[in-house]
């Protein structure tokens, strides 16, 4: 075999023998990079999580979660946090770039990492519990509610070896602190400028994995990027509360609209799209069934009173329940009240409307086709004994009648059979 042969089948050659004896080509040594911005919610939980799985996958040295919000939803806090102290591969939130914070939920998901770190400029803490849309909650709720989160912070705080008393402060008092006066206060383990500095610093830092003590390994490595895809994207968009509802109610409303006055087509496309977006959204949403199940009351007796003539009375059941449902609708969390009044109110008169010129629709006499001539009167223009032709709207009509009816009788339509018409006698036109 020639030295050129050689060459080319070599490559071939090794990779035999490496999969015989169960040999690995050596692999890069690479760090995750996941950008978390914005408000925390189910789409953020499920973008952490794919991110975390991947990392496992590719057998990563570490995740870096650079995170920058304001907060968000309780619930998908608590899966970041359960992700991030559950994962099999170490990681690293950093709070940045400079201007950045993690403010409510994201002190959470930031005291929860093997390793917490900030830039320069920027902050933590602020994690007192507040209602949907920032609204205060009641006395007795909050309470609870924040007794539970101080608990669970204190809990994570402690299993992570920070400093639990100032997690308590930040959820009971609000209180925050900048990136340097968090490593004074054991918060979070250091500052660094940027990714560079951070790899420097990490280096040879022993951290606990699950039951396990790892030693952190950061000396060149390679960097990878997670972007998050396009279900992620709209994920995150509809996965808001506010817009979740604001679907769902155009679904319904092009879909109710769609069903009263058939042929529309616009209307039911739309609604129908809406309506699989929402339920897109409520399936990372904590939806209240029965709030649900209101909703979908308020659309039927809505409907109902199309077909019935309840002077309004069904319209008003219609209103109450779609309020209820509205205000159920979601647990947890919330609908903006600012929103959801107008909206119920708009909708509410789009139903009440729409049925009204259903009902009218439904109870007009039909002025076109056979139906329309139902009552009509006419002159006999061929003798009917029984049949004969009559005119009728300006046209010949074959007609009977139980009487014998001569030219020139004025007639009135009773009812038809086809295209033939049965008539009556209504007075003799001399």
């Amino acid at each position: 075999m020639s030295r050129r042969a050689m060459i080319c089948f070599l490559p071939m050659i090794m990779s035999a023998i490496m999969l015989v004896f169960g040999i690995a080509w050596p692999r890069e040594r690479h760090a995750l990079i996941m950008d978390v911005e914005g408000a925390i919610n189910p789409a953020t939980a499920t973008f952490l999580e794919r991110g975390l799985n991947e990392a496992g996958k590719q057998e990563a040295e570490l995740v870096i979660v650079r995170l920058d919000t304001p907060g968000g939803l309780v619930s998908s806090m608590r899966s970041m946090v359960k992700a991030i102290m559950n994962s099999p591969v170490p990681v690293v939130v950093y709070v940045s770039p400079k201007g950045a914070g993690a403010a409510s939920a994201g002190v959470m998901v930031t005291v929860a990492a093997h390793v917490a770190a900030m830039a320069p400029g920027t902050n933590i803490g602020a994690a007192h519990p507040v209602g949907a849309g920032g609204r205060e909650i009641d006395k007795t709720m909050s309470e609870k509610v924040v007794h539970d989160m101080a608990s669970y912070g204190r809990s994570i705080a402690q299993e992570t070896g920070r400093n639990a008393d100032w997690v308590e402060r930040a959820i009971r008092e609000s209180v925050s602190i900048t990136a340097e006066e968090a490593v004074e206060k054991n918060v979070v383990d250091l500052v660094a400028t940027d990714i560079d500095d951070l790899l420097k610093r990490i280096d040879g830092r022993e951290i606990t994995l699950k039951s396990a003590k790892v030693v952190l390994n950061t000396k060149e490595l390679a960097r990878r990027s997670i972007e998050p895809g396009i279900r992620d994207r709209i994920l995150r968009t509809i996965s808001d509360p506010n817009i979740a509802y604001i679907l769902m109610m155009i679904g319904l409303a092009g879909l109710y609209f769609e069903l009263s006055h058939p042929g529309a087509v616009f209307p039911g496309v739309i609604g129908a799209i809406s309506l699989i977006l929402a339920f897109y959204s409520f399936q990372t949403l904590p939806v209240n069934y029965a709030g649900l199940l209101l909703i979908a009351l308020a659309v039927v007796l809505f409907i109902a009173e199309i077909m019935i003539s309840s002077y309004g009375v069904l319209s008003l059941g219609g209103l109450i329940s779609l309020t209820l449902g509205s205000v159920m609708l979601f647990e947890d969390v919330g609908v903006s009240l600012r929103l959801m009044a107008p909206t119920i109110v708009l909708i509410g008169a789009f139903f009440v409307v729409v049925s009204t010129l259903a009902f009218r629709a439904y109870r007009t006499k039909p002025k076109t086709g056979i139906e329309g001539m139902m009552g009509a009167t006419g002159v006999v223009k061929q003798a009917l004994d029984p049949e004969g032709l009559v005119f009728v709207r300006g046209e010949y009509w074959h007609a009977v009648s139980g009487e014998r009816l001569e030219p020139g009788d004025k007639i009135q339509v009773e009812n038809a059979d086809g295209l033939i018409l049965k008539v009556k006698r209504v007075t003799k036109i001399a």
